[in-house]
């Protein structure tokens, strides 16, 4: 379908956004819909954050997405916040209501629905989390609903400890936060039945970075990866190894992105086109 005047923008904006697949993703979403709707990519840096969303807001795009390392801060420049997602305390979906930019979060429900379909029962579970960003934070909110305990390591303590303390004034199971060192990451991992890396350690091009030393992983662990480039990280190539169950973070790509399209075109999304279009871009590369 040409684009025209008349057809509608949406976009993700991070830095870097050069790996982002959510173009591919989205624009085969519309075409095989017949939409006339049009993703793009931006590279925003921190300081040009405000001009960007005002700018959207000018140019009435429908909405779009935000990635690393906006999420957080992108808050203060929209004029609503979903009630969740300004408990989660991160934005990643944006939508354009009116004239209103509103902000949601789909990542936590994305993750939760990887990690259930990928097989791995939350209800009591004893969780690690890797990292204290913005997906970070969403999925510790979304987990928590469900697990026996929580413990979030990061390498800078203070953000870690910040998250904790923000996810607590809405939830009740202990959530602990912890420096990632090799010795507490030991302790966290030996009692955890899912291990779930929120970082960026391990995407392409560095992909034979991990933060998990192999000899960590053990048999009761299933372990989760958001990173989607390459689907399958050297920490979910390690766990293979040893016969661990891996799910990697295609699926949450998916299903995370699944629900900002269904709120900017009010149709359902075409999952398995989706899918198929992550996977076919990721072969290209």
């Amino acid at each position: 379908m040409p684009i025209t005047s008349k057809t509608v923008a949406c976009a993700v904006i991070g830095d870097p956004i050069h790996h982002s697949l959510s173009p591919d993703m989205h624009n085969a979403a519309f075409q095989h819909l017949d939409l006339d709707y049009v993703y793009l990519a931006f590279r925003v840096q921190k300081e040009n954050l405000s001009e960007t969303i005002s700018g959207f807001k000018a140019l009435n795009f429908c909405g779009f997405n935000v990635t690393i390392p906006h999420k957080e801060e992108c808050i203060k420049y929209l004029d609503e916040v979903d009630e969740t997602a300004l408990k989660i305390g991160a934005v990643n979906c944006v939508v354009n209501e009116d004239g209103i930019f509103k902000g949601y979060n789909t990542d936590g429900m994305g993750a939760l629905r990887a990690v259930t379909e990928g097989g791995f029962e939350l209800d009591g579970k004893r969780i690690v989390i890797l990292g204290a960003g913005g997906a970070a934070r969403a999925i510790v909110f979304t987990f928590a609903k469900f697990a026996g305990k929580i413990t979030v390591l990061n390498r800078t303590f203070q953000r870690a400890k910040r998250l904790v303390e923000d996810i607590l004034k809405t939830v009740k199971i202990p959530i602990i936060a912890k420096k990632l060192i090799y010795e507490d990451l030991k302790a966290a991992i030996l009692e955890a039945e899912l291990l779930v890396n929120t970082t960026s350690v391990g995407m392409y091009p560095h992909t034979e970075e991990t933060i998990v030393p192999q000899e960590l992983l053990h048999e009761k662990l299933t372990v989760f990866d958001i990173v989607y480039n390459p689907p399958e990280t050297r920490l979910l190539r390690e766990a293979k190894s040893v016969g661990l169950r891996a799910i990697d973070g295609i699926e949450m790509l998916v299903y995370q992105g699944a629900e900002a399209f269904e709120k900017w075109t009010d149709k359902k999304a075409p999952i398995e086109i989706m899918k198929k279009t992550v996977l076919k871009s990721l072969k290209k590369e």
